[in-house]
């Protein structure tokens, strides 16, 4: 049975855009796989603990000597792969904060890097591998070719080197230019936005089309 894991990293609710993209191609991955079953995971609204130094080395320490700390860590890396491990397509939802990933992804991703979970502990091969990784990314800016801020998303030069070790190969969909709405100083930058917002939904449409096979 085709499995699809969901995650969200917003913090802005209703007016998030990436939440809307990722809301729509889980919509059309249903839609392609009818008896697929779905795992959400919210980071926006129920983001996962940072690694400290009390919990920092969970992994490499002994089950039967950890702390409590390591001990519950360790089991949030085990729930985190294990929620991509049965996935065969993962959607992440990556806005752009401050010319970086939220916080929230980069602690989703440091738990997701567990040596005997995700990679493995002889040959340090990744063990994630094999699984569409969709990311559907938001910028408030235009950073494309060109633009003076070109190089400025550090969301999506990152994320690739992120989980690199654990097989995953993240494909972006990106919207651009999301606040020109909103921000009067970027009004003359709605259609480019519009345009961009339209490109992206329908690379989405095209994902996974209506009827197609697990």
């Amino acid at each position: 049975m085709p499995h699809l894991l969901h995650i969200d990293s917003s913090v802005q609710g209703e007016n998030s855009v990436s939440r809307r993209l990722t809301a729509r191609a889980a919509s059309a991955w249903r839609a392609a796989h009818p008896d697929g079953t779905v795992t959400y995971r919210d980071l926006g609204k129920d983001p996962l603990p940072h690694i400290v130094p009390s919990t920092v080395h969970s992994g490499a320490v002994p089950t039967a000597d950890r702390t409590p700390a390591q001990a519950a860590s360790w089991a949030l890396s085990e729930q985190v792969v294990a929620e991509v491990r049965d996935a065969d397509a993962v959607l992440l939802g990556l806005p752009v904060y401050n010319f970086g990933a939220p916080s929230s992804v980069k602690s989703w991703v440091d738990h997701l890097i567990a040596v005997g979970l995700s990679i493995d502990p002889e040959t340090h091969e990744g063990l994630l591998g094999g699984r569409d990784f969709v990311v559907l990314a938001s910028r408030g800016g235009g950073y494309a070719p060109g633009t003076p801020r070109e190089g400025w998303d550090h969301a999506e030069q990152w994320l690739p080197h992120g989980v690199s070790m654990t097989g995953l190969t993240p494909r972006f969909i990106i919207a651009e230019l999301t606040l020109a709405k909103v921000n009067p100083a970027m009004a003359e930058l709605i259609p480019l936005a519009e345009k961009s917002l339209a490109a992206a939904e329908q690379s989405i449409d095209a994902l996974w089309p209506a009827g197609a096979l697990a």
